[in-house]
């Protein structure tokens, strides 16, 4: 009942910025119950905006706002936030744009004293969008800093895709990433760690639209090294609603 009270009130919060919001409900628990305390509902919005006038000296983009909000706390509160922010503009002809991005977040644990950041992430790259298909692309490249103790200075990979199905009933579309980082954060734990470490993380999306605004669906999340060191592919498929604002 909580989480159709949480969807709820981001709806009406949300509904002049937002593009859509999606509840998810996450089986990991029941799937890999050896790496994952238990099953949780995800509240995730995205707002999107792409402008692009051809004429002006500055040409904004794409904008993205993405937020997702893990309910895996004690008695199913909120445990985990997430935000990735983007902007992408150019000051020439070719549509290749200047991309900028932040992300970061915090997640809460039991016993608490184990509570984290999700580390700020700045970064700087190019992205280039584009149509293969009847499908819509963008492909990033950036100079990724994490500011650890011991900070990290590494390039990130981001593949963005939609494409419509059946005459846009279905949807497919979701993103992957892949980057590295520094064993090494400069603290007690990592302090005898050297070289570095590669990640891999995707979300694949499909979609059918019961309506213009409702759709039912799944989320593949997929994971290397993100929420473990070892060299485990970690794959977790979701249920979920979508509304489309």
């Amino acid at each position: 009942m909580k989480y159709i009270i949480a969807f709820s009130f981001c709806f009406c919060f949300a509904s002049a910025f937002c593009q859509q919001l999606q509840l998810h409900y996450d089986a990991r628990h029941t799937i890999d119950p050896s790496y994952n305390a238990k099953n949780f509902a995800t509240l995730y919005f995205e707002y999107f905006k792409t402008q692009d006038s051809g004429k002006a000296f500055f040409k904004p983009g794409s904008f993205l706002l993405k937020m997702q909000a893990d309910f895996l706390g004690e008695q199913s509160n909120l445990g985990k936030f997430y935000m990735q922010v983007s902007e992408t503009f150019r000051l020439w002809q070719p549509k290749i744009f200047l991309n900028v991005q932040y992300s970061g977040g915090l997640g809460i644990t039991v016993p608490k004293e184990y509570s984290y950041y999700i580390n700020n992430t700045f970064s700087l790259g190019l992205a280039y969008p584009f149509k293969w298909k009847n499908a819509y692309l963008s492909s990033v490249i950036n100079y990724k800093y994490i500011p650890y103790k011991k900070s990290s200075s590494d390039f990130l990979y981001t593949l963005y895709w939609w494409k419509g199905l059946s005459n846009y009933k279905q949807e497919f579309s979701g993103d992957f990433s892949i980057w590295t980082e520094n064993k090494n954060h400069g603290d007690d734990f990592t302090k005898d760690m050297h070289g570095k470490r590669f990640f891999f993380f995707a979300e694949p999306q499909y979609w059918y639209n019961l309506n213009k605004q409702f759709s039912v669906g799944t989320k593949l999340n997929m994971y290397y090294h993100v929420y473990t060191n070892q060299n485990l592919f970690e794959i977790y498929p979701t249920l979920g609603v979508r509304c489309k604002l």
